[in-house]
């Protein structure tokens, strides 16, 4: 996989695949833009060296439909003010107002073209399709790492119409990090999971069993585990169906030697709000109409202890129903160990989605080894599974 850096870029178009799939607010005010800040490097350097830049992304989930409350053009106002030169806007990814807006673009030119989703070919990755978005460009560079395990047209069959086929220093950055932690990991190595469901991070436990010293398990998922070691756990949410499985992969862990650290203490409540009537209980003392919401403080003592010991840290999910305040105090304290543990020389590596906004929620995002910028591509990459996205770069 070749970087940009590599890439005689001088007078040349880089048709750039990258994530500004951002949140928006009612009124299309964007309300984190980390996605977009880190493609900024990739950009600025293709810029640096001589070229222009064609960029296109998705948002949201317009399903085929242009639909205005998704459209890009809602951002172009932000890129412009991130990059201090204006960005212009294609109105399409493709037809001919967008092919003669990109035919040819001086050096330093920057265009951002309309949300890739309001064509179905995209996501069904069609040929002909891609043929057209590779009009836009001299050379390709997929910098979308939050998109990099789909197989669609705009970051896996496009690259067929290139000679030249680049990372973005975001994608590269993302591979190198992952990789990171399951090939070469300092050791005591710990990973956190948590999250809703075990169902979604069966294959990634799988394999950390195979290369972790310890696996802290919080969120949703612990209470199928708890019921698996003979709980009776209220309420709370349990997969019937995985209960068995997760008997085997604390029987698997005992037999390969890693610690399996389960909540010993949850913040229970009668019901999902800010408003709930709460406690702390032991896990053996669960009442029966209350449910596990976050873990409790023993439980993060021996999540806290396990993290400082640790030289490289994986965080994949959240301890609790952070978004709600009564139930954050957990994954809190977990964003925090992190950058307690960063600080004392371990390597961390924070997960996407809830994770990464956890983190930037307690203002800490800067205080941890790496953010990971996709939630759904980094689990698969965990997992093991090649990247569409990455395998067309080869």
């Amino acid at each position: 996989m070749k970087v940009i850096d590599k890439a005689d870029l001088q007078g040349r178009r880089a048709l750039v695949r990258v994530d500004f799939n951002v949140p928006l607010d009612g009124e299309g005010n964007i309300t984190d833009d980390l996605r977009m800040r880190a493609a900024l490097p990739t950009i600025r350097h293709i810029l640096d060296q001589g070229g222009s830049a064609v960029l296109m992304s998705h948002l949201g989930r317009p399903k085929g439909e242009a639909k205005p409350e998704l459209s890009l053009g809602q951002v172009v106002a932000h890129l412009s003010r991130l990059l201090g030169s204006e960005a212009k806007f294609g109105g399409d990814c493709v037809g001919e107002e967008a092919f003669s807006l990109t035919a040819h673009l001086q050096p330093g030119a920057v265009v951002l073209l309309e949300n890739l989703r309001y064509h179905k070919a995209e996501k069904q990755g069609e040929r002909d399709f891609a043929e057209q978005l590779a009009r836009h460009g001299d050379l390709y560079v997929n910098d979308a790492f939050g998109t990099a395990h789909r197989a669609h047209a705009s970051t896996s069959v496009v690259a067929e119409f290139f000679a030249e086929k680049y990372a973005g220093f975001l994608l590269a950055k993302e591979v190198e990090n992952a990789n990171r932690v399951m090939e070469s990991a300092e050791r005591p190595f710990t990973a956190i999971m948590g999250g809703a469901k075990v169902s979604d991070k069966i294959q990634i436990i799988q394999r950390l069993l195979h290369r972790v010293d310890n696996l802290l398990i919080g969120g949703g998922m612990a209470y199928t585990f708890l019921r698996a070691k003979g709980y009776q756990i209220g309420t709370s949410l349990v997969e019937p169906t995985k209960v068995a499985l997760a008997a085997a992969l604390l029987k698997s862990a005992r037999g390969k030697g890693v610690n399996v650290i389960v909540p010993v203490d949850s913040v229970v409540a009668d019901k999902i709000a800010v408003d709930a009537t709460t406690a702390v209980v032991r896990s053996d003392q669960f009442p029966a109409d209350m449910m596990g919401l976050d873990i409790g403080p023993d439980t993060f003592k021996n999540f806290y202890d396990t993290i400082m010991t640790s030289k490289t840290v994986m965080w994949n999910g959240p301890m609790g129903v952070f978004e709600m305040e009564p139930f954050a105090t957990g994954t809190v304290a977990v964003a925090k160990a992190l950058a307690e543990a960063t600080q004392a020389g371990a390597f961390t590596l924070v997960g996407g989605g809830d994770s990464a906004a956890a983190v930037k929620q307690a203002g800490l995002d800067d205080e941890v080894s790496y953010v990971s910028t996709g939630g759904g591509a980094l689990l698969e990459l965990l997992e093991g599974k090649e990247l569409p996205g990455v395998v067309a770069l080869g």
